[in-house]
């Protein structure tokens, strides 16, 4: 008798993790079935087609990718980033609940203040400074607040093959730029999606919920992390120029430090994410 792969819903399949989660190798995804829905298949924002999908395709769990993530835009518009990753996330988990799929939803280190030293823990304090970071916070809460089988996990500064991110705009910068100014005064984690996705399989197929902080190992500014991309690249004849957030006013506020302190990772005994330095350039590899 041959057992029933463990059928995940993928949430905001189109976006980067999205993507990156549907077409893990098979080695990754073994014992598991994955199927994504972008906008078009699933309206987070109606409680019953989250429950329509959840039902009709019998998920034993969610992952909960889907999300406003356009961080400027969303000073200009908080109330549509609040009904989407807010009101969007606890209709998802209502929906889990009610058919008893466990639920993973991603968060964001935008739920800190970023005037921390050092690696923000799990129970550290929450104080976002941004309208994203406020919707995304919310959603955490609708999450606990639902209840049901959950896992919270918040990452930081993600890059993939799938999507527009800081890796890809300072490869293209070097192809049409002598010099590339990047600030030197922000400092957190990058995030290779792949690495995130594998993780995020993992979890799902365990029963140890809570809140999690995954991350690309290390700690490094936006600054160094250019210099790193440059150099596996092999671009030589750019200059990088280290400059200060002061001299590139966004509509949201950037945390100056927002790293993230792996314990609950390491208390569960899973395996945890690669140094950031070590992913980058096995994405620059493949």
């Amino acid at each position: 008798m041959t057992t029933r792969a463990m059928r995940i819903i993928v949430t905001g399949a189109n976006g980067q993790l999205g993507q990156e989660l549907l077409r893990l190798p098979n080695a990754e995804r073994q014992g598991v079935s994955l199927l994504g829905f972008g906008r078009g298949g699933l309206d987070v924002t109606s409680l019953q087609s989250c429950r329509e999908i959840v039902k009709r395709y019998q998920a034993d769990a969610v992952i909960h990718c889907a999300a406003y993530t356009a961080v400027d835009k969303a000073e200009s518009e908080p109330d549509e980033a609040f009904r989407i990753n807010a009101e969007g996330t606890r209709n998802i988990a209502l929906a889990a609940k009610e058919f008893g799929a466990k639920l993973v939803y991603v968060s964001t280190d935008y739920v800190f203040d970023g005037t921390a030293s050092e690696p923000y823990k799990e129970g550290d304090a929450t104080k976002p400074r941004t309208a994203y970071g406020r919707t995304k916070l919310a959603g955490e809460r609708e999450v606990q607040a639902v209840g049901g089988r959950a896992f919270i996990v918040r990452t930081s500064w993600v890059y993939g093959k799938y999507g527009r991110n800081f890796v890809e705009t300072i490869r293209g910068l070097a192809k049409t730029q002598d010099e590339i100014r990047v600030v030197n005064d922000q400092f957190g984690s990058p995030t290779y999606t792949r690495d995130l996705a594998e993780f995020l399989i993992r979890l799902a197929q365990t029963d140890r919920y809570g809140l999690y902080h995954a991350s690309g190992s290390g700690v490094c500014s936006w600054y160094q992390f250019a210099r790193a991309i440059l150099e596996d690249a092999g671009v030589r004849d750019v200059k990088l120029v280290p400059c200060a957030t002061a001299d590139h006013p966004r509509p949201a506020p950037r945390p100056a430090y927002s790293a993230l302190e792996h314990g609950e990772i390491k208390r569960q005994g899973f395996e945890d994410l690669r140094h950031w330095r070590e992913a980058l350039s096995a994405y620059m590899r493949d």
